[in-house]
């Protein structure tokens, strides 16, 4: 059932979106970026999980929440470049409070924007949310879709988040923001639980293409807790490399006989970490991956209206989002916590980017 929705006026940063002749916009930024632990600091008496407050075991004070809604805004007006982005999808989000925090009270206030929030099952009480311009987006619907895996029907994970967005070129834009199960629990006892979370993706993208009159603008950003060459994302979801995708085929819908899973293909444009500027937006031990990405239909990259290509996405590395790592040599991401140690950084994920043009 769809959940209420909470849309509220505020401020979000986004990178800059291009002006051309006569005032119109050229191209337009969209983001995703975990924020790790953005709670509040205050007691949930509706939830087991209150390890974000003063008293619990995190010690998360007033102080360190504003200290980590200070870094988050100071970060994103610096790799936005001071200009507002189109649409930014964040996870790890606690509530309708730390959004109003960070967007509203800050001076991200002046970009005015809107965003789509729904409090999800997760059991520590955090949620993605999908954060537009209103000067760029109409919000035309959004739902909650929630998270079943036929196999352990007791599992709960976060919903995966919609929106159905208009701009003002006359584009249809569908964005759909996910935080797949991780792999606490170990790689294979959790891949089930990212295929479950896959196929459900996959789903929705084929019921829109089904209703579809033209094929559908389709925006796929998350943290899915897996690299792009997984399973659960090159098979259950059908995302692949640009170059494993016959861009000449724009026949839309299936041919007789054909799996509709194949009438609408899925370019995963972080596939290749080479074209993106940097190894990984996360690092275990010695170790960069590549789980946070975004991820389009092919109508986004043919298309003659809003589109793009491979090299307008990019991980965002600044160089204060990042620290020395003297045990595993190399950078390390500056986080809010190390373990149950206090750190007071940014995030233990570096956001990601892609420029979408007209």
């Amino acid at each position: 059932m769809m959940k209420k929705t909470l849309l509220i006026m505020m401020t979000l940063v986004t990178p800059l979106a291009l002006l051309g002749q006569e005032g119109k916009v050229d191209s337009v930024w969209v983001a995703f970026w975990n924020l790790e632990n953005f709670f509040d600091p205050f007691v949930d008496s509706t939830l087991a999980y209150n390890e974000y407050t003063e008293q619990g075991g995190q010690h998360w004070t007033v102080s360190r929440f504003q200290r980590k809604r200070n870094n988050l805004y100071k970060a994103i007006l610096a790799f936005s470049e001071g200009s507002p982005i189109g649409l930014f999808g964040v996870c790890e989000v606690e509530n309708e409070y730390v959004l109003n925090a960070l967007f509203a009270q800050t001076p991200l206030r002046r970009f005015h924007y809107r965003w789509v929030h729904e409090d999800g099952p997760d059991r520590r009480g955090i949620d993605p949310a999908i954060v537009y311009s209103k000067d760029r987006f109409q919000l035309l619907a959004s739902e909650a879709i929630p998270y079943r895996n036929p196999l352990d029907p007791k599992a709960v994970s976060r919903d995966i988040l919609y929106a159905k967005f208009y701009d003002y070129r006359e584009d249809t834009l569908h964005c759909f923001v996910n935080h797949w199960p991780s792999k606490y629990r170990g790689e294979l006892e959790t891949v089930e639980a990212r295929n479950a979370a896959a196929r459900i993706l996959r789903a929705r993208v084929d019921s829109l293409c089904a209703a579809s009159g033209a094929p559908p603008k389709i925006l796929i950003m998350g943290d899915f807790n897996d690299t792009p060459e997984a399973p659960c994302l090159r098979e259950a979801l059908g995302a692949l490399p640009l170059h494993e995708i016959a861009l000449g085929d724009l026949r839309f819908g299936p041919a007789e006989g054909e799996d509709p899973s194949s009438c609408h293909r899925l370019v995963n444009l972080f596939a290749d970490p080479a074209s993106l500027g940097f190894k990984g937006t996360i690092k275990y031990r010695e170790t960069w991956s590549v789980f946070d990405q975004i991820i389009v239909s092919k109508s986004l990259i043919n298309n003659c209206s809003l589109h793009c290509t491979l090299s307008d996405a990019r991980i965002v590395h600044e160089a204060f989002l990042l620290e020395e790592d003297p045990t595993y040599h190399g950078q390390k991401l500056n986080r809010t916590y190390l373990g149950p140690k206090y750190h007071g950084g940014y995030s233990d994920h570096l956001p990601v980017m892609l420029l979408l043009r007209y």
